[in-house]
């Protein structure tokens, strides 16, 4: 598979203009900036979360010796 190019990358983004109109597109690409804001949030607050699961692995539950 390949990425549009030249060509293809301006029918691609004509199209966009002819089917949404100029209006619209700024509060698209608003939408899809923050969209993508959240999402990378997301992940860097998951990532510490895997390593502490990594460093102190979970405590099952073991019967005491007495």
């Amino acid at each position: 598979m390949h990425l549009p190019n030249g060509i293809e990358l301006i029918l691609i983004v004509g199209l966009i203009l002819v089917l949404f109109g100029g209006s619209k597109l700024p509060g698209f690409a608003k939408g899809l900036g923050e969209g993508i804001r959240e999402f990378r949030k997301a992940l860097k607050e998951e990532e510490p979360a895997k390593k502490t699961d990594a460093i102190e692995p979970e405590k099952k539950d073991e019967p005491s010796a007495k």
